[in-house]
């Protein structure tokens, strides 16, 4: 075995993995929300449409989706892998634990908090990118493209799935609070000068971000936006 295979299966290895992955889907969060944003320019979804149509359209996104893809596979397996390790390392418990003397609670449930994310994404992928990738969208009459505003309008027109959009976010930010500064400390970039600012920025993306996601459907049900 290579000294590389060799780091990359150890557990810090693993740990390096779930870092470099978080936060490349950290930054893909930064896209996806800024192109979802479009909805709130209030144009009846005339540049949202477009934005989405030039990322269906143009090959290198294309090419990213499916990096994106291998990058939640791998996060996923990989936080997986690291949570059963560390079950099996301790497999009878402290007698008497004081977890939250040393961490939060958010910290100490990302793998419930991931499971929950992950059964959204899978609610999230149906709803939107099997449509638009394969069983076809509305056409804009304006425009001839896509019409993936549309369907936002009918899928949040039901209350049930706003409020699930909406518990989704909240299991988002509590997932960033502790995955952006940790995804920072297990690639090894901590400074004491820069470790406080660090926490400060991922703090307030871990509030911001699923804000706005959530400001979405809550306003298309309420008819805010049209």
């Amino acid at each position: 075995m290579s000294k590389k295979s060799g780091f990359l299966s150890s557990s810090i290895g693993k740990k390096v993995i779930m870092g470099a992955t978080g936060l490349f889907l950290i930054s893909f969060l930064v896209i996806h929300c800024f192109l979802n944003s479009l909805i709130f320019v209030n144009d009846s979804g005339a540049l949202f449409n477009e934005g989405a149509h030039f990322m269906a359209t143009n090959w290198i996104i294309r090419a990213m989706e499916v990096v994106l893809m291998l990058g939640i596979i791998l996060h996923i397996v990989q936080a997986l892998v690291l949570t059963l390790e560390n079950k099996k390392a301790r497999p009878i418990g402290y007698a008497k634990v004081n977890g939250s003397a040393n961490s939060s609670w958010y910290s100490r449930s990302m793998g419930l908090l991931g499971t929950l994310l992950l059964i959204f994404l899978i609610i999230h992928l149906a709803h939107f990118w099997v449509k638009s990738r394969f069983t076809g969208l509305p056409i804009d009459d304006n425009t001839g493209h896509d019409n993936l505003y549309i369907v936002m309008q009918e899928t949040f027109k039901y209350a049930w799935v706003v409020a699930v959009y909406c518990l989704a976010m909240i299991s988002l930010a509590y997932h960033l609070m502790h995955g952006f500064q940790s995804a920072f400390q297990t690639l090894g970039l901590n400074h004491k000068k820069y470790t406080p600012l660090i926490k400060s920025v991922g703090m307030w993306f871990s509030i911001i971000i699923p804000i706005i996601f959530a400001a979405m459907p809550i306003t298309m049900h309420f008819g805010l936006i049209k």
